[in-house]
Formats: C-alpha cells, sequence, structure tokens
C-alpha cells in the first residue's frame, strides 16, 4: 500500500509542476493597453524641436521611462522624448532646463538632469511626445518628494 500512495503522491506532484512550468513558459500578450491621455498643465514652456542631448545641465537627477504602443503593448524603439523642469540651475521656461532623448530598443529612455525644485508648491517634471506617427502626449508628473532623486514616466502612445 504504501508503493502505492509513493507513486500516486509522485503522479501529483509532477503534474502539478507540469502545470506550473507550462504556464510560466506560454508567452503573455498585453492586450487593451490604453493610451496615456495629456495631463493639465503639461505643455507649460514646451519647446518645440528642443535639442536632444547627453544631460541637461550639470545631473544629479534621473528621468526615465518607457515608450509603448496602445493595444499591445509594443515597445517603441527610437520615439523622441522631450523633457524640462524647474531645477537648481534654471526655470523650466529657460532653454537651458529643455532637452529631448530617443527611447532604445527596448523603448526604455534615461536622462540625466539637474536636481528637480518645487514650483508652485509641487516638485514636478514635464514630459511631451512630440513626433509624427503618433498623436501628441504631454505629461505633468509630481514628485513624491521634492528631495527624490528620480521620477519614472511611462507613455502608452495612440497611433495617428
Amino acid at each position: 500500500m504504501s508503493d502505492y500512495l509513493l507513486t500516486r503522491r509522485k503522479a501529483l506532484a509532477s503534474g502539478i509542476a507540469a502545470a506550473g512550468t507550462a504556464q510560466l513558459i506560454t508567452p503573455a500578450f498585453a492586450q487593451n493597453i490604453a493610451a496615456t491621455p495629456t495631463m493639465r498643465g503639461g505643455s507649460n514652456n514646451y519647446r518645440p524641436g528642443a535639442p536632444i542631448v547627453e544631460r541637461i545641465g550639470g545631473g544629479g537627477f534621473w528621468m526615465t521611462g518607457s515608450v509603448r504602443r496602445e493595444g499591445d503593448g509594443t515597445p517603441l524603439a527610437g520615439q523622441r522624448i522631450q523633457i524640462w523642469a524647474h531645477t537648481t540651475e534654471g526655470h523650466e521656461r529657460d532653454p537651458q532646463s529643455h532637452g529631448a532623448t530617443l527611447t532604445d530598443e527596448n523603448g526604455l529612455f534615461r536622462l540625466e538632469m539637474p536636481q528637480i525644485v518645487p514650483a508652485f508648491g509641487q516638485a514636478h517634471g514635464h514630459l511631451a511626445f512630440d513626433d509624427a506617427g503618433f498623436e501628441t502626449v504631454f505629461l505633468r508628473p509630481v514628485m513624491a518628494s521634492s528631495r527624490d532623486t528620480s521620477l519614472n514616466v511611462d507613455f502608452v502612445l495612440r497611433p495617428v
């Protein structure tokens, strides 16, 4: 009788393990990922054609994020994201407080800039997607704390 239980337990454990493994190797498909809506105040001090830069000012703060396509969530490479903010080195309306970067092959972007400081009582950044092929999106994310040294922002773009 113990041989029967041992075999039965092994079979049950093997079945559970196989089911779990099958679930892990089944590809996940993103469906119905909604486009990011433009935020009020996001376009304040926007500069069309801000240059692509390696860094804004002296750095110390990281603006990061991702860019994906609406619907299936496919990462979008080579997309231009403009970034600007009120920082320790300038106001958000100053040309030296603006710059743009491109997403990498995984749809990710990263740009170093001076520390963001509160403007009108809130520490916040401005980001824009403004290239052809997708609807323009302006974002104005507020930081949890003015002492934060990074801010991550994700875009989901709607094709035009």
